[in-house]
């Protein structure tokens, strides 16, 4: 009875720990992979992502997320280019998989501007399962492509490019070619899985209100297909992220500053508050169960 009632107590400990880090817990550190459309159009965005994911750090640690000896990562997967380039791949950052935020940005000179079809969802699926996570990390992956999947593999779908998001706690931010509203009409920087709309301000920074519509009809237009809502931006807001309107980070002016800044803003408070993936509290419980287990036999083949 003792010895159940032992058991019955750790079960309950370990379900307390886990509620706690569902509650309130800082993830230890952010894993954060930027996915890359290397077709010709995307200098600009190349160019972004190195300032931008500085910013991104520096706010990370300012939240004393990374800032123990479990520091925050940065990866870079590109797709979509030309040759070799064309399938997703990793690019060096600080001679490994992952690196610093510094380091991110020296290897965003990798990437090439020579493809022209592409598949974001391959990306995510190559990003998902070519890379080693830190435990208790809250991982990110930003999507930044201005087509939709104009160059298809039948075996991913939306399903399960979604499941290898949500199964591991991984938040999906997509920087993509689509229009966003806030409930007066104006255009928004971008939409969150929360029902909210972030519009640029006139003087570099932002304001947030509830409520958004997307306009379909202006999502990849030109000729580059149709799919960019259902494809990424859907998906984005599924597994708990943000869309954004690539259109007006390529505006330039205080309406770029506007989009940085408020994506910059968003991405800490996600990491900040993202749960990290299941695993390490469950399997410490389990092992204490199974400890005392073991201990409970012991004493009955006495």
């Amino acid at each position: 009875m003792k010895t159940s009632l032992k058991i019955k107590a750790i079960v309950l400990a370990c379900s307390a720990m886990l509620g706690m880090q569902s509650a309130s817990a800082l993830p230890v550190s952010a894993d954060v992979i930027a996915i890359v459309d290397e077709s010709g159009s995307m200098s600009g965005e190349h160019a972004w992502l190195g300032g931008m994911m500085a910013s991104l750090d520096a706010g990370i640690v300012a939240q004393n997320v990374g800032t123990g000896s479990q520091a925050n990562q940065y990866g870079l997967t590109g797709f979509g280019g030309g040759s070799s380039h064309f399938s997703p791949h990793k690019h060096s950052v600080g001679g490994s998989e992952f690196g610093t935020a510094a380091e991110f940005g020296t290897a965003t000179s990798g990437l090439v501007l020579n493809g022209a079809t592409e598949d974001g969802w391959a990306g995510i699926h190559y990003a998902a399962n070519n890379y080693t996570f830190n435990s208790n990390s809250a991982r990110n992956f930003i999507l930044v492509t201005d087509e939709d999947r104009d160059n298809t593999n039948a075996a991913l779908t939306y399903t399960n490019t979604l499941a290898v998001l949500t199964s591991t706690n991984t938040l999906l931010n997509a920087v993509v070619n689509c229009e966003f509203r806030n409930v007066t009409g104006a255009q928004a920087l971008g939409i969150d899985s929360a029902g909210f709309a972030y519009t640029a301000d006139g003087s570099g920074g932002f304001t947030k209100s509830a409520g958004y519509t997307i306009n379909s009809n202006n999502c990849s237009p030109g000729g580059f297909g149709s799919g960019t809502q259902s494809q990424y931006v859907d998906l984005a807001l599924d597994s708990g992220g943000a869309a954004w309107d690539l259109n007006l980070l390529r505006a330039g002016g205080l309406t770029a500053s506007s989009f940085t800044n408020a994506f910059v803003n968003i991405k800490v408070k996600e990491i900040t508050q993202q749960v990290p993936a299941p695993g390490t509290l469950a399997l410490l419980g389990l092992g204490l169960i199974g400890l005392s287990w073991s201990k409970r036999k012991k004493a009955t083949t006495a």
